[in-house]
């Protein structure tokens, strides 16, 4: 027994010392990291919302109205977007998404999606044609569009571009837009010469450097994502962007699918022809101090015969990763699984049914917060039967401690008598020890799952509970350190520790509402025989409330509700096998009568 009591101690010990060492990595350190971007971000929005028009730009980019006024442009206005198309190249290379702002207040800027090149972290998309001996996607386009005077592209007047290249052959381009984000590309090439002309359709995304605001969270894929294969059977494509840049990432052949670039809640996706077989690259460039990123690919050679005209329909995404938009064009348009440009996770098994149940109850209950109160009822429900078992295995193990310290007392330092006696003793009373791990582990795949859901979805982003909770996908506004609101200072502005303070350490009502429900559920248990083991024990629930804090305020609305229902449902049986429990004793220290089962 002592043997195996000094081993549970290493084993403990061990496991506490890996979770902070897990703790400091997946957790301080990115949390710092976030932390710091979300300060220069507060800072890039003040000085949008307060600088001067004509204030000068970052070093080594153009100002804003001198990049735009770089080549003729058309507006985009339609319910969603907000932008324009460039006529060198017809690029897509301003946007804005209307319903999305920077920050939970709606005053803040909009989100900006895509940025001409030449400003800080340009973002665009352009398709055309290029020579048929051509591999890879042209970085300039020599293209340069006509369109009508006055046009403007909404859902209702499709855009109409005309290119003469002056030797035989012309170009027509149709563009069209719906309400939300998805652009249709029709374009006609004319051939009035007297032999063939072999060409070839591309398009590309580029990115100039990583976005400003980049999660650089193991949990959120962001980078380079397509969807590539044939005869109906596609297979995901992702690189992150560390890797992208480090490792790079394989070119690709595929008859239809789509590629493009994506980050947390925002996707620019090439959607060729679906019987169309592409040839895409990846190619990661350093220019003037700058990684260039780009997913880009070149259709198979087309011959346009002598006077032939020859048409051809791609499609453009560009906006908000909505799961229901994605998934309905996905089936409008044959876009093999494009709302999995969501990054469901390798247990999509379980994220997916949990995004569409909580959607589910939003429709009928109108708040996102009180579907995750809902949604742990019904977990709850599903597990009651198995839940009950190990509370009633809990209770039985907790009303045998005294025969358990007695039969200590009886065999003194015998230790194999000991463990040989209780394990008699378990039999005999039908309990089985391990049932009392069954209720954390039966929630590890929903915690896991939900959590995956707060992140990635922008179904969750600056989704509104009550008081003082206006985005379940942030962690909990309130801070120790300001008295909860109270004192009115600004705890990052401290020097050398102000990140900490605002960071991991940063201490919220509802993380000391999960602790405290941790406390108590733990309470509910007996403890371990080992008084090291009691000793780590009663330091959890303090260390994961430092733990849990960074994390969305969503998820620990759903632990925190869960750790009480657990604790109702363990009363209930510690009431019915006349067990002591922790609230009765609180009960009967504040009334002074006992309050036992």
């Amino acid at each position: 027994m002592e043997n195996e009591s000094t081993r549970n101690t290493i084993i403990f010990v061990v496991c506490a010392i890996a979770i902070m060492v897990v703790y400091q990595v997946l957790v301080l350190n990115p949390a710092a990291k976030k932390h710091q971007i979300e300060a220069q971000r507060a800072a890039a929005t003040a000085q949008a919302q307060h600088q001067p028009a004509n204030a000068p730009p970052p070093p080594g980019f153009l100002p804003a109205p001198q990049v735009v006024a770089a080549a003729p442009t058309v507006k985009i206005d339609t319910p969603r977007l907000a932008g324009r198309i460039s006529l060198r190249g017809a690029r897509i290379d301003e946007l804005y998404l209307k319903q999305y702002h920077t920050t939970i207040d709606p005053r803040s800027p909009l989100v900006q999606l895509l940025r001409p090149e030449g400003g800080a972290h340009a973002w665009f998309i352009q398709s055309g044609w290029t020579d048929a001996n051509v591999t890879a996607p042209p970085d300039i386009d020599a293209f340069q569009w006509t369109a009508p005077a006055g046009a403007v592209l909404t859902p209702q007047t499709p855009l109409l571009l005309t290119y003469d290249s002056g030797k035989g052959v012309k170009f027509t381009r149709t563009i069209s837009v719906d309400d939300n984000a998805m652009f249709t590309v029709v374009d006609q090439v004319s051939n009035s010469l007297t032999q063939p002309v072999p060409m070839r359709p591309y398009g590309f995304v580029e990115q100039q450097g990583q976005p400003a605001d980049l999660a650089n969270s193991n949990i959120v894929h962001e980078g380079a994502i397509g969807e590539f294969g044939a005869d109906g059977k596609f297979t995901l494509d992702l690189s992150k962007y560390k890797d992208w840049k480090k490792k790079g990432h394989p070119d690709k052949t595929s008859v239809g699918g789509w590629l493009g670039v994506t980050e947390k809640y925002w996707l620019t996706a090439l959607i060729p022809p679906a019987g169309e077989t592409i040839n895409a690259s990846f190619p990661v460039t350093p220019v003037n101090g700058v990684d260039v990123y780009k997913t880009g690919y070149v259709g198979a050679p087309i011959t346009i015969g002598p006077g032939q005209t020859i048409t051809r329909t791609s499609r453009i995404f560009a906006g908000a990763k909505t799961v229901p938009i994605l998934k309905a064009y996905g089936k409008q348009y044959n876009i093999p699984k494009f709302d999995w440009s969501v990054d469901w996770g390798m247990f999509w098994f379980f994220t997916q049914p949990l995004f569409y149940v909580l959607e589910f109850l939003k429709g009928y209950i109108g708040n996102l917060g009180l579907s995750i109160l809902a949604l742990t009822v019904l977990v709850k429900l599903v597990f009651f039967p198995l839940a009950n078992k190990s509370y009633e295995s809990i209770s039985k193990m907790k009303k045998i401690q005294p025969m358990i310290e007695d039969i200590k007392k009886q065999h003194g330092q015998d230790q194999a008598k000991v463990q040989q006696e209780t394990m008699a003793l378990y039999q005999r009373e039908k309990i089985n020890p391990l049932m009392g791990c069954l209720p954390m582990l039966i929630q590890i795949p929903v915690f896991y799952s939900l959590y995956k859901v707060l992140t990635v979805t922008i179904e969750m982003r600056h989704a509104p509970f009550y008081g003082w909770v206006h985005d379940l996908s942030a962690r909990d506004p309130t801070s120790i350190w300001t008295a909860f609101g109270l004192v009115h200072w600004n705890p990052a502005a401290v020097p050398l520790i102000g990140g900490y303070l605002d960071g991991p350490l940063h201490i919220g009502v509802w993380p000391l509402i999960y602790g405290f429900s941790m406390w108590l559920s733990q309470a509910m248990s007996p403890p371990p025989p080992d008084p090291t083991q009691q000793r780590i024990f009663q330091l959890m629930p303090i260390m994961f409330t430092f733990i849990m804090a960074p994390f969305t305020v969503g998820l620990l609305i759903y632990w925190s509700w869960n750790n009480f229902l657990s604790i109702l449902q363990q009363y209930v049986i510690m009431r019915r096998y006349k067990v002591d429990n922790p609230i009765d004793s609180f009960i009967g220290r504040f009334t002074g009568n006992k309050v036992a089962g």
